[in-house]
């Protein structure tokens, strides 16, 4: 099992509110907080990207940039120039359509495209606590040669009003996305202490993807240790190094996200889910949710079908009321 996959699968990410922006002359826009996380990709020319938490990134034509953290950011041709709103901007705009700054009919010296993702709020933090607050991915980069057939697309279809091209564009976010957390992990290496940069590690990226693949599995240190190659103690010092936390706590953690994900998609019993993940007692089981999700098991499922009925319906009134 992969397990940014796996992780990717677990959070439901959802893409929402694409949108291409056409730029010229100096203009700046201010964005304000937002959830979980934000995807652009720089088309033509240059834009200036702020966030808190970030020093500020001159993204050139071909640049990607991810935003973790939910902060108020700002998208500029240069520094010092007063910012709009973007609610102002995006007023009365249509999801996945195009909006533009600058004289009327000036061809753009900018064009940037972005696309926010949400995320499963309860699981949100398995992927936005191992991000920083920014990930800038350089078109001059080595990575970035595996990015650049994806923008080359992005850049057609965003401009187009062809039969699917909006569902083409979301589909196309959501590779760019996973092509720019592999570059992290490759620019990062395996010493970040988080999980997603520990898959470059070639013996805790492999121990790793074993217990996304059979996280029910009794797992000992010393069977993973063996999985690895090392030394139980040496095993269980680096993979705590590498990840942030000591093996059995990663496997206990993943066991109880991927019984939540059970939860949340069917009808089965309490009972049956934490048998399937290897608990002796729906008593053990409900405890152990309680410590890693914050909430009981039954709490849980009936909190998540009321959020998913809420962002669906909200989902429905964006659609039919364009916004900003």
């Amino acid at each position: 099992m992969d397990p940014l996959i796996d992780v990717l699968a677990l959070v439901d990410m959802r893409s929402a509110r694409f949108a291409r922006l056409e730029a010229a002359e100096a203009w700046a826009m201010s964005f304000p907080g937002y959830q979980h996380i934000k995807l652009g990709a720089v088309l033509k020319g240059s834009c200036r990207v702020e966030t808190d938490g970030a020093a500020p990134v001159l993204a050139g034509e071909g640049d990607c940039y991810l935003l973790g953290n939910g902060r108020p950011y700002r998208l500029s041709s240069a520094p010092g120039v007063p910012a709009r709103p973007s609610s102002d901007v995006f007023a009365g705009f249509t999801e996945g359509g195009t909006v533009r700054l600058g004289a009327p009919g000036e061809p753009p010296h900018t064009v940037v495209v972005g696309c926010g993702f949400h995320l499963d709020p309860a699981n949100a933090a398995v992927l936005m606590d191992v991000l920083p607050s920014m990930v800038h991915i350089p078109a001059s980069s080595d990575p970035a040669g595996s990015i650049r057939t994806a923008l080359d697309m992005l850049r057609r279809e965003s401009a187009s009003s062809a039969l699917g091209s909006a569902l083409v564009v979301e589909q196309l976010a959501h590779i760019v996305l996973v092509q720019v957390l592999r570059s992290h992990v490759a620019a990062q290496g395996p010493t970040g202490g988080a999980w997603l940069t520990a898959l470059a590690d070639p013996a805790i990226g492999a121990v790793l993807a074993l217990i996304h693949e059979t996280p029910a599995r009794p797992w000992t240190v010393a069977d993973l240790a063996a999985e690895a190659g090392m030394s139980r103690s040496h095993f269980a010092t680096r993979f705590s190094d590498l990840v942030g936390t000591p093996p059995l706590e990663y496997v206990a953690g993943w066991r109880i996200r991927s019984a939540a994900r059970d939860l949340r998609a069917g009808n089965r019993t309490v009972a049956s889910i934490a048998a399937q993940w290897g608990y002796g007692s729906e008593s053990s089981f409900s405890h152990a949710f309680k410590r890693v999700i914050g909430m009981a098991p039954g709490l849980y499922r009936t909190e998540t079908r009321r959020r998913t009925h809420v962002t669906e319906a909200g989902a429905e009134d964006r659609a039919s009321t364009p916004g900003s």
